[in-house]
């Protein structure tokens, strides 16, 4: 797994607007740090003090913002859900032309860190071992995640119950994928790409169906 850059304060980004009066950090601070904290040390490490000690700032901005710590971790749990469930919802819905583009559009989540975070995603399964009601959110989430889905391949003409499992077999596959830190250059992978492709949804499909996304995940490893 690439090492994770620190968050850009609000501060700091000279693409926000600038922040007026005696403000020093945003919301959206707290939470980028928080977020931080959470995958690189655990929930146990996301504190109060510990986080306003990194964004130099007193805990009276944090009750600027949020009422509790479980404030908190439940707006960072929500940050999850926007960031890794609702952005794979998103991708299954797209229009596409058939089952293998449909399918790219999945793939496209765990190339982009902007679409999957995957850190983040172990963080709070992590987190979930410890705490029932973090349990069922992940429950809820995988359940989510495979319906859209199953939607996704019944779109496309699949059988009710073979979507079902060819869903199930490419969400586990792909978390596994990453649960593992298989490393390999993109070249590699994309080397493999037309077999996985046809194994996942059985069908052969024409090279300019997947031409996009092997365009798409060539630039993001550029861009790294």
């Amino acid at each position: 797994m690439p090492k994770r850059a620190s968050p850009v304060l609000h501060r700091d980004d000279p693409d926000k607007a600038p922040l007026v009066g005696h403000v020093k950090v945003t919301r959206e601070d707290w939470l980028n740090v928080a977020r931080d904290v959470l995958v690189s040390g655990g929930v146990a490490e996301v504190k109060v003090l510990a986080l306003g000690e990194r964004l130099q700032v007193s805990r009276s901005s944090f009750y600027w913002y949020f009422k509790s710590r479980k404030h908190l971790l439940e707006a960072l749990l929500d940050d999850w859900e926007e960031r890794n469930t609702q952005t794979i919802i998103l991708a299954c819905e797209k229009q596409t032309d058939n089952i293998t583009q449909a399918t790219c559009e999945f793939f496209r989540c765990f190339i982009d860190p902007d679409l999957f975070d995957q850190g983040l995603d172990f963080a709070v399964r992590e987190w979930s071992r410890r705490d029932g009601a973090v349990r069922q959110r992940i429950d809820a989430a995988d359940k989510a995640r495979v319906g859209a889905l199953t939607n996704m391949f019944e779109r496309h003409d699949f059988d009710p119950n073979e979507a079902e499992v060819r869903a199930r077999i490419l969400y586990y596959m792909q978390l596994g994928y990453h649960a593992l830190e298989v490393r390999e250059p993109m070249q590699e992978r994309l080397e493999r790409l037309d077999w996985y492709l046809e194994c996942f949804t059985g069908v052969k499909h024409a090279p300019e169906d997947i031409e996009s996304y092997r365009n798409f995940s060539l630039s993001k490893v550029a861009d790294r």
